[in-house]
């Protein structure tokens, strides 16, 4: 992969944006094996129940699948095992206060390369009831409907 720049993503978590509000996003370097980067770079992972949690001045990932390298034997490790992600200390400081005091989550949002090295976006996130949920339905909706109407009048 050339030395760009560029982000390609490999993996969103749709249902982070449906289930939670997003307050602030990060970027954190993820730690992997050979054969880990192998399949990312196939398209084989899941983000769909994971989330982040800090212990003793670290930040892993739990609950992020990624799917075993085809022809890497006993190389590969287990698909859903806890990987560490790498960021300052100041940041995870910063965010293992926001997490205990304000009643946070740490939510992994989408999974890229950034030239030639994986990132994971991760995102300070607080939890939508089910009245917030129907009312981003209804947007949603009205937003179609009135592009529908606009199509209709420019068509007429």
């Amino acid at each position: 992969m050339p030395q760009t720049g560029g982000k390609k993503i490999i993996a969103l978590n749709r249902k982070a944006r449906h289930d939670y509000f997003v307050e602030e996003s990060f970027e954190a370097g993820i730690e992997l094996v050979g054969t880990e980067v192998k399949s990312l770079r196939k398209g084989a992972v899941n983000l769909k129940d994971s989330f982040c949690y800090i212990e003793q001045g670290e930040i892993f990932v739990h609950g992020m699948h990624i799917s075993p390298y085809e022809q890497g034997n006993i190389f590969n490790k287990d698909p859903i095992r806890i990987r560490k992600l790498l960021m300052h200390k100041k940041e995870i400081a910063r965010l293992f206060g926001q997490v205990k005091q304000q009643g946070y989550s740490l939510i992994p949002l989408s999974l890229y390369f950034k030239s030639s090295r994986v990132k994971l976006e991760l995102g300070l996130c607080k939890g939508k009831k089910l009245y917030d949920k129907r009312a981003d339905a209804a947007k949603r909706d009205a937003k179609r409907e009135m592009s529908r109407a606009i199509k209709e009048r420019s068509r007429g």
